[in-house]
């Protein structure tokens, strides 16, 4: 037996149970499997392979493919290869940020056989369900696509304490799953992307720093004179290849602190903040241009980026020493050029020092901050 913490409920008259399992009890007790209609050639996943030249998949499909059992009596859809492409990128973003839960609603899911629940102390409402320790003894109802996307991603998870919320049903009827399953299902409530963006801007979030942090990655993506044009994947969706939420909490942290100057400089610095971070990631790509336009580079990853925002406060320190307009592109340039000399591009190369030296983003904004410091190597 597995002994999960739960919560017994009643709804009208049916008991089931609100209960927090482990990314290991879910891949080990929850099977997959979608409806087959009598065709054992039907693929399970919906979904072609890869385009040349597309980014690579970060899921190893042929191992989840043989993970997703098809059967006459399954009532899920096809998985949608997208959707769990998607969906490990968020978790991966969300792991790397450590700002938001990857799977912050419960998964609703039955088990085909009894469960012992034992309370505990005088409230017989909470206490620990005892699940069976059989493999595929449980079935999702709803959120297949979240779970199989923690399936495919679990092994970067490691060493974590990672909770997923699931609603668990005890030997639900196969009608009333199924009825369940189509309700859930049926009808789904589209936002707009306009609405999207003004909820991840000001007129929600009041918080200044926020909000300042989306100006500047709108900035990064839309303006065609960015190094990043067209290349952040703006609220989780796009043709981009960098995330959006990485930076922007990483700028927040930097305006909420007063990095870059407090009262009025400050201010004005927020409104030029935009011009500044253009030119300023345009000389990061002018300096490390074999990086920055090749393929087997880590430059534009959410680590390499946030430590280039990370040290934007010891560039502006710089340029305020030299008595430069803090968004001046060839200044900018004249500061941080040591690094091209002292760290070089293939610093960033994925199978080189990348890799050996286990980058963080940490680390990488040391290296930046002594360039910065020692432009000539002096004091190392």
């Amino acid at each position: 037996m597995i002994n999960v913490a739960a919560i017994r409920m009643q709804q009208f008259g049916v008991q089931f149970y609100q209960a927090s399992l482990t990314a290991s009890d879910i891949d080990k007790l929850v099977r997959f499997e979608v409806l087959s209609y009598g065709d054992s050639s039907q693929p399970p996943v919906r979904g072609g392979k890869p385009r040349p030249g597309a980014t690579p998949s970060k899921v190893n499909w042929d191992l989840l493919e043989r993970r997703i059992a098809s059967s006459e009596k399954a009532y899920q859809r096809q998985i949608i290869r997208r959707k769990i492409d998607e969906l490990v990128q968020y978790y991966e973003q969300c792991r790397q940020a450590r700002d938001l839960p990857s799977i912050p609603g419960a998964v609703i899911i039955s088990c085909d056989e009894k469960l012992n629940f034992q309370a505990s102390g005088d409230d017989g409402r909470v206490g620990i369900l005892k699940v069976p320790e059989r493999e595929g003894i449980l079935r999702a109802i709803d959120g297949q696509h979240r779970l199989l996307a923690l399936h495919a991603d679990i092994d970067r998870f490691a060493g974590e304490e990672f909770s997923v919320p699931a609603i668990i049903f005890d030997r639900l009827p196969e009608d009333h799953v199924v009825q369940m399953f189509v309700t859930i299902n049926a009808k789904h409530t589209r936002l707009n992307a306009s609405h999207l963006v003004s909820l991840s801007g000001r007129q929600l979030y009041r918080d200044e720093a926020l909000a300042t942090g989306h100006d500047i990655v709108r900035a990064l993506n839309d303006r065609e004179d960015s190094p990043l044009y067209d290349e952040i994947k703006l609220l989780g969706v796009g043709t981009g290849r960098v995330a959006q939420a990485p930076l922007a909490q990483e700028l927040k942290k930097l305006f909420a602190a007063e990095a870059f100057g407090q009262g009025r400089k400050g201010e004005a610095f927020r409104e030029e903040s935009r011009k500044f971070f253009v030119n300023y990631l345009k000389q990061v790509a002018q300096v490390f241009n074999a990086a920055w336009n090749g393929r087997k580079y880590s430059i534009k990853s959410a680590a390499a980026l946030r430590a280039f925002i990370r040290v934007a406060p010891d560039v502006v320190k710089r340029l305020d020493q030299e008595h430069a307009d803090r968004t001046d592109f060839r200044a900018i340039g004249r500061v941080i050029a040591p690094w091209g000399r002292r760290i070089g591009a293939l610093r960033f190369e994925t199978e080189g020092a990348w890799k050996r030296q286990g980058t963080t983003v940490d680390s990488l904004a040391r290296e930046l901050k002594l360039a910065l410091e020692y432009p000539e190597g002096a004091g190392v």
